[in-house]
């Protein structure tokens, strides 16, 4: 019984571990991302195109 009341004890000293890390996350700005990845690559291909003509017309 007394393994019980440990591993409850434990597992609460865990979770506000994990609470205390994800509120400073929150916190230092870790979710402040205004693009998404999953955007971001669409816009990585329009300056690699532009960045490839620009370089095409000064080989011209």
């Amino acid at each position: 019984m007394s393994v019980i009341v440990i591993l409850i004890g434990f597992s609460l000293v865990v979770a506000l571990g994990f609470l205390w890390a994800f509120l400073w996350a929150v916190k230092s700005g870790q979710y402040d991302d205004d693009v998404s990845p999953s955007i971001r690559i669409l816009y990585d291909n329009e300056n690699d195109k532009s960045k490839q003509s620009i370089t095409n017309q000064k080989n011209v």
